[in-house]
């Protein structure tokens, strides 16, 4: 039997990710019809608005202008994180604080962590990189030459979630033939060979597909409703289950940090989130270690207002991931599949990954789902693992020990496997490209390394030769003169952004 109406549940950008994937890979496909039933009445979470650079990969493939998506979304680049008081203060009393960039760590190709570990002391591990100074100094990574999608410096973005979810309806609607419908889902029957075979609206309607794709957000009105899928409860790896979240207006002519903020206190994190006219904060805590008037009080301290001048939203955040995503004729993304604090951007990114994992192993011919079913569900499985784990990573190597959220999250925390023999193998050695077998894990050597060693992770020191030291600090040396060299020549984020849009209006009108 053919697959020839697919019907995606939700829009949101899971949703609008997952049309525009499909689109692309069925675009072929004439007689092949993909529909977005999008409810008038619930909304989206609209706080993922952090990415990694992969997204710009998508884009491009979506065919979405470079240019669109900056003017319409309210966007601002991200070099990467800049985070705060994941560790003890220093001595002096200053705030810890480290940069985990786009960026590799291995400045000409060498691997220079020696270096590091021989001076660890009184060096800091992101000198093999000249990205935390030029996000210091409030550059941008792109030249007002730079080519779309180009720059000096990788990057991604920072964006209005709600905006960019409409960019992606409008691209999947006016260029890749996908249809849009608005109607409230409220339950689905199944078939006798206990497939969907169609849904319910609240309205009284029925409507029948011969595929569904399940955006339902936290509900999961298929994959967890209907099919009951358990869900793999991961709340005692990060201990992190509620987050308040405010958008706050910020001045036309200040400054636009490139980077996430990420800053720690005693029973979680903040986000701190720059777009072209707002701030996106959000306050990530434990509500087993901290009330929600001490967090809305914390995230009144952080934006310096009185508590009593917000009104945040609250999100239970529910952490782990359904045992499969792909059930029968029932796919899911997004928070219908699973969910991890926002840290390091990891909700878009893995929707991102598991669209495009589904939509190039997606047969049409219903006899052929079954084998990619069973190797796309390993994969995922497989990939939300390895995301715990880096995710955790920021909480279990740290120092700090002043409240019982720390004590617990450091002291005996219960890691995976995986996790544990990794962190071992590394007290002796430090990471390396071979200590990640898979293509899957979406966070490998690079982003371990910045993170182990921006929080000083004790790893034995390595022998040098005479020659490795001299060739190690020249390459030092010239990421120095990259970083001054680059200093000069970049315009600062606002006024990057500022000249872009000035011109990009000019030219809408002319």
């Amino acid at each position: 039997m053919r697959v020839k109406r697919i019907a995606i549940i939700g829009g949101g950008t899971a949703g609008w990710l997952a049309a525009n994937h499909l689109a692309v890979e069925l675009r072929a496909e004439q007689d092949v019809t993909i529909t977005v039933i999008e409810s008038p009445e619930i909304g989206i979470i609209g706080v993922g608005e952090g990415t990694v650079p992969h997204i710009r990969k998508s884009l491009m493939k979506f065919g979405i202008s470079e240019a669109d998506m900056l003017a319409a979304c309210d966007s601002t680049f991200k070099v990467g994180i800049k985070f705060v008081n994941w560790m003890a203060p220093h001595e002096s009393g200053e705030p810890h604080s480290y940069y985990h960039p786009f960026a590799s760590p291995f400045p000409a190709g060498l691997d220079t962590t020696p270096l590091y570990l021989e001076r660890s002391q009184e060096m800091e591990f992101s000198v093999v990189t000249e990205v935390p100074v030029l996000a210091d100094r409030m550059k941008c990574p792109k030249q007002v030459s730079s080519a779309p999608y180009e720059g000096p410096l990788n990057y991604a973005y920072h964006f209005n979630a709600v905006k960019f979810g409409q960019l992606l309806a409008k691209n999947a609607t006016e260029h890749l033939r996908v249809q849009h419908k608005r109607a409230t889902i409220v339950d689905a029957g199944l078939n006798e060979q206990g497939e969907v075979e169609y849904l319910q609206t609240q309205e009284g309607e029925r409507l029948s597909y011969d595929f569904y794709v399940d955006c339902s957000g936290f509900h999961s009105l298929l994959l967890g409703k209907l099919y009951e899928v358990p869900f793999v409860d991961k709340s005692k790896q990060i201990l992190s289950d509620t987050a308040l979240a405010v958008q706050i207006e910020t001045e036309p002519g200040s400054e636009i940090p490139p980077y996430t903020l990420a800053k720690a206190h005693q029973a979680g994190w903040l986000w701190d989130i720059p777009l072209t006219n707002r701030r996106g904060v959000g306050f990530v805590y434990s509500s087993a270690h901290m009330t929600q008037d001490q967090a809305l009080q914390g995230l009144a301290e952080h934006i310096g207002r009185p508590a009593e001048q917000l009104s945040p939203r609250k999100i239970p955040m529910k952490i782990g991931y359904r045992e499969k995503f792909w059930c029968k004729n029932v796919v899911a993304l997004g928070l219908a599949q699973g969910f991890v604090e926002p840290l390091e951007a990891t909700s878009i990114f893995v929707t991102d990954l598991s669209a495009e994992l589904f939509a190039r192993n997606f047969s049409l011919e219903k006899e052929g789902m079954a084998a990619a079913a069973a190797y796309c569900n390993r994969v995922v499985s497989y990939t939300w693992e390895r995301v715990m784990d880096f995710v955790q990573l920021h909480y279990c190597i740290s120092d700090r020990r002043d409240s019982e959220f720390w004590r617990l999250s450091t002291e005996a925390p219960i890691l995976s496997d995986v996790l544990s023999e990794r962190l071992a193998m590394w007290k002796a050695s430090a990471p390396k490209k071979l200590d990640f077998f898979s293509r899957f894990d979406l966070f490998d050597v690079d982003n371990f390394l910045f993170v182990l060693y921006g929080m000083k992770y004790k790893t034995m020191k390595k022998c040098m030769t005479a020659t490795e030291l001299q060739v190690f600090t020249q390459e030092i040396q010239k990421v120095r003169h990259l970083e001054n060299k680059l200093s000069a020549e970049l315009l600062g984020h606002r006024e990057w952004l500022s000249g872009f849009l000035a011109a990009y209006q000019q030219q809408r009108r002319s």
